[in-house]
């Protein structure tokens, strides 16, 4: 193999200078922003807390490398933007990922390999990942510092392509491929991961959402008995068996509910739209919307529910939207268009964990191991949202998506200078995010109770 410090090359000439490159610098990182990521995760606790429910057979008198290590390791190299394992080889040897792990730059064993991470990666059993997705539910309900009064729960699911024949693929017609549909659950408004599970890419059934829900709902009230839960997705969701469940346990929902002639043709809804296109077109309108509610009950329901119609008359012609919802009290026109499309934003949520976390790599043959990349890819969610979450206010990264904090507060570099007292990392000094870099520090650092002043 090649030694990189012997690579070199150039640039084209600078006022008559050569401008030659070596990569002979010694300790210097890219990524000294790892740094911040292991502050917010010693706040969480949330590698430890998944690494004591991993039966560890080894021999402790043979073990480098602790569990907690090797997922730390793992989960904050995803955080950093390297999605895959191999990744590792290379990033463990890398001093800022050294310091982030409580190890010294200098010390002869590094961090752990590929080939231990893939090992830990495959380990788990189905028992030990359903504890680990109870123990997920766990983290955020103590993200909390008081139980809440309510949250909405955002249920959703999304395609994940499959990379060759693994275990629990289907076949999916509107993609063309076969692969993988995980249920991905957030609370709305804060953005924080609640659970997640891999199946097969097909439509749920109502008597398989009614199961993961029971599961996650019972998880949350052992917590907050007391807090009012709102269940809120798209058409899939709207199944008796669920909204059944929902009625029983006292827990709102609000589903979007699949158009049919029936709906059309109810006597509200009909009226309504009818109003709506003579509306328009008296006063000339590209566009009027109207909403308004009934009483409907599909075959498959045993009883009569609200449903919601946002009616809208264009040039285009007359375009009918209706939800199911529990809620009562609140106006059509809030529900709808307030309450309930408030869920697009749950498609921005699996954006950063699907698409720039890349938690869409689940390319193990096992599933049991294609699960437990979606949890480590939760964990480092939850790192860069405790980073973000610390951002003052005002500061314009407080609302930036995942990759942006990435390559505005995570790919630094730096030089690491270790003497015999002391560690010292030397940042750019022409770092534009200098003054933020440093806030989060202190704040990372800081007691939970207590807050250092926004910069």
């Amino acid at each position: 193999m090649t030694d990189p410090t012997q690579i070199s090359f150039s640039f084209p000439v600078v006022r008559s200078k050569k401008v030659t490159c070596a990569f002979d610098g010694g300790a210097i990182t890219s990524d000294a922003g790892v740094l911040l990521l292991a502050q917010a995760e010693r706040r969480l606790g949330i590698v430890d807390r998944l690494a004591t429910l991993i039966p560890d057979a080894r021999d402790p008198s043979r073990v480098l490398h602790s569990l907690s290590d090797i997922l730390r390791a793992r989960v904050l190299a995803i955080a950093c933007g390297y999605e895959d394992a191999d990744d590792l080889d290379a990033l463990r040897h890398d001093p800022a990922f050294m310091l982030a792990l409580g190890k010294a730059p200098g010390e002869p064993i590094r961090l752990a390999s590929q080939p231990t991470m893939s090992r830990w990666e495959n380990t788990p059993d189905l028992r030990t990942l359903i504890r680990i997705g109870r123990e997920m539910i766990d983290v955020y309900c103590a993200s909390h510092d008081v139980p809440p009064a309510a949250v909405i729960l955002d249920i959703d699911d999304t395609f994940d392509a499959a990379h060759g024949q693994q275990q629990l693929t289907f076949w999916n017609g509107f993609h063309g491929e076969r692969g993988y549909a995980p249920i991905h659950v957030y609370e709305a408004g804060s953005g924080r991961p609640v659970a997640f599970v891999l199946r097969p890419a097909r439509t749920p059934s109502g008597k398989e959402i009614r199961g993961h829900v029971r599961r996650l709902i019972r998880r949350i009230r052992a917590h907050w008995p007391d807090t009012q839960i709102t269940l809120r997705g798209d058409g899939h969701y709207a199944r008796p068996e669920v909204m059944a469940w929902c009625e029983a346990q006292g827990i709102n929902y609000i589903f979007g509910l699949p158009g049919n002639s029936a709906l059309r043709k109810d006597p509200v809804i009909a009226v309504t739209a009818d109003a709506c296109a003579v509306f328009r077109a008296k006063r000339g309108l590209i566009a009027h919307r109207e909403h308004c509610e009934t009483r409907y009950a599909a075959k498959s329901w045993k009883v009569a529910r609200r449903v919601i119609a946002r009616i809208e008359a264009s040039v285009q012609g007359m375009d009918i939207r209706t939800i199911v919802t529990s809620i009562r009290g609140a106006t059509p026109e809030r529900l709808y268009e307030l309450d309930y499309c408030d869920r697009g934003q749950a498609e921005n949520l699996i954006k950063l964990h699907k698409t720039q976390l890349k938690s869409d790599r689940t390319s193990c043959m096992s599933a049991a191991a294609n699960q437990m990349r979606l949890i480590l890819h939760t964990a480092a969610y939850w790192l860069l949202w405790k980073v973000r979450q610390s951002i003052p206010e005002k500061a314009p990264l407080k609302r930036a998506e995942f990759t942006t904090l990435q390559t505005r507060l995570v790919k630094i570099g730096a030089r690491i200078i270790e003497t015999a007292t002391r560690i010292r990392v030397a940042f750019a000094s022409a770092c534009p995010d200098k003054v933020l870099i440093a806030h989060l520090a202190r704040s990372l650092a800081a007691p939970a109770n207590r807050k250092p002043q926004a910069p």
